[in-house]
């Protein structure tokens, strides 16, 4: 049984520990029950058994090398937490070309019962330079 993480930078770290590794179990040792999330894959999902099922079911056997690029925004009050950063990946393109794949993610997270859990995630994709422009150039 893995030692819970003391810090919410430890916690970062065995979590892209569980996804490069493609542990489901150990990722769920990280979540709350109740926790709410929003994916690269899935819109919007309640509770881990649904966060598993549609959103890393879908995503974490498709994806190699993921990791948080250093310098993850952290924040610590009391029994609160949250972690945002930009994140790495290589995905294997139609062409069957492997490419790296940039995103962003947020996690809150909750000390329950002195262990650090995971009560919502955010994963996106970077937009493309050109939504990004038309973003901009909108007002949108």
């Amino acid at each position: 049984m893995t030692t819970p993480a003391a810090t919410p930078e430890q916690w970062l770290q065995t979590f892209e520990a569980a996804v490069r590794a493609r542990d489901f179990t150990g990722g769920r040792t990280l979540f709350a029950a109740d926790a709410v999330a929003f994916g690269t894959w899935a819109r919007a999902v309640a509770g881990l058994d649904n966060i598993v099922r549609e959103q890393w079911q879908n995503v974490w056997p498709r994806i190699r090398g993921f990791h948080f690029e250093p310098g993850a925004h952290v924040h610590t009050a009391g029994d609160s937490a949250w972690i945002a950063g930009g994140w790495l990946t290589e995905v294997t393109g139609p062409d069957g070309r492997p490419f790296t794949r940039p995103g962003r993610g947020t996690f809150v997270l909750e000390r329950r019962g002195g262990k650090w859990l995971a009560v919502h995630s955010h994963f996106s994709l970077l937009p493309s330079q050109s939504e990004s422009a038309h973003g901009r150039l909108s007002g949108s």
